[in-house]
């Protein structure tokens, strides 16, 4: 059995007693039941993937994939593809959105080369895990192999174990990689039934000929490849990219590991709807961080089943969203554990 049949046969559903038992506890806190409304959600959520009360602090770590599309020669961004290259090692050297943002979190950032063009030269912050020199074009044939997609997936599955048995109770998903969105949006049309015209949006910013013409690659990439849907790994071979199988590996990975898993924009969703295609009990391990801008993102969310927790008009990437709710997901542990109750506060309980 391999690794990916074997993490997929191991998840298993969050853990609904421990789900009512946090409730239970927080229903005695000095405040109305229910009052915090989401947080409360989140707290219990939490507890029901980790299979227990005994909620310390948060260690987060958002994992950083990143790796070259075919389908850049397109002409489907605003952006070179030198610039996937160019980012990695930004991220490296702690300058990018996602380090900064990291940093007030307090999540360390683990940056992963799926598969750049151009490969990079040594450096102690780049994880290398390349699977090849960027995938082929999605427009003309399959973006990578099956074998492929399964050694993607598989990356990310063996980078989820290891965070975890390092002690990281919260995995983050972020990406990099131009001409992404459209990898995305041809994935999100193939797993959805949507016209690609609902889930393709402006990405890095292209005007609306570029937008036209990014729509028109997927619909010839959705005819000659013609994915079956309910063939989801073959949909990942057909469609997607090096960093989203691997970040769907990662997704598998953290709720066999029974961490809970932030999803990010709209490419780390398209990730987490193949890995919830692939596993559907994957999905009680997954949090919505945010509601891209991306046109497409809602209906990603709305497939996998989860609800954002922020709305900020973000459209970035990198785990940006993930690591800005870090902190609220910490607060809500926090309440959970350290919270007086009516009895300990000497308040007087409503009762109801």
């Amino acid at each position: 059995m391999s690794l990916l049949d074997e993490t997929i046969a191991s998840v298993a559903p969050a853990d609904a007693s421990l789900a009512a038992a946090a409730q239970r506890r927080l229903d005695v806190k000095t405040k109305p039941r229910g009052s915090l409304g989401r947080l409360e959600e989140l707290a219990c959520r939490i507890a029901a993937v980790r299979g227990t009360l005994d909620l310390p602090p948060l260690r987060a770590a958002i994992v950083v994939m990143a790796a070259d599309h075919g389908v850049a020669r397109e002409g489907v961004s605003a952006y070179p593809q030198e610039v996937t290259r160019q980012m990695l090692l930004n991220f490296a050297a702690g300058g990018a959105a996602i380090n900064v943002l990291a940093r007030r979190a307090g999540a360390r950032v683990v940056v992963v080369d799926m598969g750049v063009a151009e490969p990079l030269p040594e450096h102690p912050a780049i994880r290398v895990a390349r699977i090849g020199l960027g995938t082929r074009s999605l427009a003309h044939g399959p973006a990578m192999s099956r074998d492929q997609a399964v050694a993607a997936l598989e990356v990310g599955i063996r980078i989820a174990h290891e965070l975890a048995a390092d002690g990281t109770t919260l995995l983050g998903l972020g990406e990099m990689g131009i001409g992404n969105t459209t990898s995305a949006s041809a994935l999100a049309a193939a797993l959805t039934g949507c016209d690609p015209a609902q889930v393709t949006g402006r990405g890095t910013g292209v005007d609306d000929a570029g937008l036209a013409r990014k729509a028109e690659v997927i619909r010839r990439a959705l005819a000659v490849n013609h994915p079956d849907p309910d063939d989801p790994l073959g949909v990942l071979a057909a469609l997607g990219g090096f960093e989203i199988a691997g970040l769907a590996g990662v997704a598998l990975g953290g709720a066999a590991s029974r961490v809970p898993v932030v999803v990010d924009g709209f490419i780390a969703a398209a990730a987490a709807l193949v890995a919830v295609r692939l596993c559907p009990a994957a999905r009680d391990a997954l949090v919505a961080a945010h509601r891209s801008v991306e046109i497409g993102h809602a209906r990603v969310l709305a497939a996998i089943g989860i609800e954002p927790l922020l709305d900020l008009r973000l459209r970035l990437g990198e785990g940006t969203g993930a690591a800005l709710v870090v902190p609220i997901i910490d607060a809500a542990l926090d309440v959970l554990r350290d919270m007086a109750t009516f009895e300990s506060a000497g308040v007087s309980d409503s009762g109801s």
